[in-house]
Formats: structure tokens, C-alpha cells, sequence
């Protein structure tokens, strides 16, 4: 066990990052992981319902990315809306900041915005004249690493086929593998966790323990929560699933109807609570994601594994292939 930011590293050549997802959703690669065995297969996402047993639960996170990144009416800002502090006010990234100081105002879609507040964490407070229609007016905000514009096929292919409660600024990507068809085939429940911009953010501490989560939004219906007591084994789809499920075990001690928010920081040492089984992508070097695949299968297993998906020539991140955890 190490909690050590720099053990956490790892090179991928240019040309793995998946820039476009393919063209149909359940042919992404799968690389599975079997934690008692030490063993590794390789298999395709369509094979995902195969390792499924009697009493399994598949727990799903059912979040919607908005359209959050918007540039102002004059195009010199550019704007990530990243949670909702009241009817027309929003807590915003901005570019570039220094236009944008308590007091300065912006125009989007018409409507001025005022700046009310900076955070330590370097976010505005922007309060609008009136409520901005962010469908409208703003574009899907793709991860940075796409090095690309959102495109027409983006509005589809970066939701997931269940994706129902709109919040999120990133999608739940270990999600967008399954199509109507494959998750009609599986036992499963949602839970619903707004997905925020720190999710691509590396640990910039030396140390783990020096980290700072960014908190999200989540909520756990108790039709949810049932379902959980009762399966024989919870299978979390994503990290942030995952994030979800051990929040509410580890505050409740077992996962309890609820919403709120969340830091939680999932690194080796933990002790997970709910979890069995993980269905995730492949995550940024030196990121909080690596690190709880890591607590959940151990780092040397994650990395050995890493090391031989990009030997085969697997797809990572958002619309990369995945990697099931057994």
C-alpha cells in the first residue's frame, strides 16, 4: 500500500486516449479483473451480462451532463456552470479569471450576470437578472483531454442511454457502454450523483492524505436502498456509483435512503462497506479515480493491469473501453 501520489503514475502513448467513442456502444474492449485469482481476461463489453449471478445487483448512476460550458456574448469569458446556489445564481469557472473580480459583470444569452463572490478554491458566484436557460445557450462540456469542440454526435454519445436527472458537468462513464437492450438484461437500481469538473482534476500533493476532495451532489431513493440490502452482491458502475454506495455505509453504516453531498476519498487503506464488484474505465494517471480502482484491487494489480491494456492497444478514458472488477 502506498500513499504516495507519485506511485500512481503511469505513461500512455498519445494515440490511446479515445477521442470519439466507437461506433456501436458494446463493442468497447473489457478487461477483467479477478482479484482472488490474480488473473486477467480479455473480453468485450457485450460479455458484461455473462458474469452476472443469481442475486446480484448492478447499481447505476442515472445523472445528466447539462450543457455547462458557455462563452459570454462578447466571446472574451468563458463560463463552466457548475452548480446551482438559486434560482439565477450559479457557482462558475471562469476564463480567464482575472476579468472576472468581485464586482465585474458578464452577458450571456442577454441576460448580465454580476460576480458576488470568489471561493478559495478559485470558483465565481454569479448572480444573473434572470434565470439562464443553459440548453439554450450553452454546449456539453468534454473532458479537456478530447483536445476538440463538442460535435452533434456528442449529444448522444455522451450521456449514458439512462442518463434522467440533469446536473452533472462530466458523464458517469463506465455508464455509456450499455444500450437499452444489455440493461434490460441486467438487475439493476440508480442512484444519482451530479458529476463535477474536479473528477479530471490530478492530485497535485505529494502525499494522499494531504488531498482535498471537491464535493457532489448525490441522492439514494429508498427503492435503491432496498434493493442494496437485499442483494447478494452490489456491482457499482463508475466510481461515482461506487463514491455513492460507501458514503451512505460509511455515515449510515449501511446504504440508507438519503441525499446530501460528498468528499469522500477512496484510497488504499479503505475498507469498503457495500461494494463487491466495479465496472469502471480507465482513469488519468495520479488521479483520485486510479486511486480508489487501486484501493478496491490493489495498486499493483490496477497497474499490471494498465501495463497490459496499453500493450494491447486498448482505448482509455471517457469513451475509451473498460475494465470489470471481480
Amino acid at each position: 500500500m502506498s500513499l504516495y501520489t507519485r506511485d500512481y503514475d503511469f505513461l500512455l502513448p498519445e494515440e490511446q486516449i479515445a477521442r470519439y467513442p466507437l461506433p456501436h456502444r458494446e463493442d468497447s474492449r473489457m478487461l477483467v479483473l479477478h482479484r482472488a485469482e490474480h488473473r486477467i481476461e480479455h473480453r468485450h463489453f457485450r460479455d458484461f451480462p455473462s458474469y452476472l449471478q443469481a442475486g446480484d445487483l448492478v447499481v447505476l448512476n442515472d445523472t445528466k451532463v447539462i450543457h455547462a460550458r458557455v462563452f459570454s456574448d462578447d466571446g472574451k469569458i468563458e463560463l463552466l456552470f457548475l452548480e446551482a446556489a438559486g434560482e439565477a445564481t450559479w457557482k462558475c469557472m471562469v476564463k480567464p479569471g482575472r476579468r472576472m473580480r468581485e464586482g465585474r459583470t458578464v452577458t450571456v444569452g442577454g441576460i448580465e450576470g454580476t460576480v458576488t463572490g470568489i471561493l478559495e478554491t478559485g470558483e465565481r458566484i454569479i448572480h444573473f437578472a434572470a434565470p439562464i436557460d443553459l440548453e439554450k445557450v450553452g454546449k456539453l462540456p468534454l473532458p479537456p483531454y478530447f483536445q476538440r469542440q463538442c460535435e452533434p454526435g456528442d449529444e448522444e454519445r455522451y450521456q449514458t442511454v439512462y442518463a434522467h436527472v440533469p446536473g452533472a458537468v462530466a458523464a458517469p462513464t463506465a455508464g455509456l457502454h450499455f444500450t437499452p437492450e444489455i440493461l434490460e438484461k441486467t438487475p439493476h437500481a440508480f442512484v444519482t450523483l451530479h458529476v463535477g469538473a474536479g473528477t479530471f482534476k490530478p492530485v497535485k500533493e505529494d502525499c494522499l492524505t494531504n488531498h482535498i476532495m471537491h464535493r457532489e451532489s448525490y441522492s439514494v431513493s429508498e427503492e435503491t436502498a432496498l434493493a442494496v440490502a437485499s442483494a447478494r452482491r452490489v456491482i457499482a458502475v463508475g466510481t461515482t456509483s461506487m463514491r455513492v454506495l460507501e458514503s451512505r455505509a460509511r455515515d449510515a453504516g449501511s446504504v440508507t435512503p438519503g441525499s446530501g453531498s460528498t468528499d469522500i476519498f477512496i484510497y488504499p487503506g479503505f475498507q469498503f462497506r457495500s461494494v463487491g464488484a466495479l465496472l469502471t474505465n480507465f482513469h488519468l494517471p495520479k488521479s483520485t479515480l486510479l486511486m480508489l480502482v487501486s484501493a478496491f484491487a490493489g495498486r499493483e494489480f490496477v497497474l499490471e493491469a494498465y501495463h497490459e491494456a496499453i500493450r494491447e492497444g486498448y482505448r482509455f478514458y471517457s469513451y475509451g473501453d473498460c475494465m470489470l472488477i471481480l
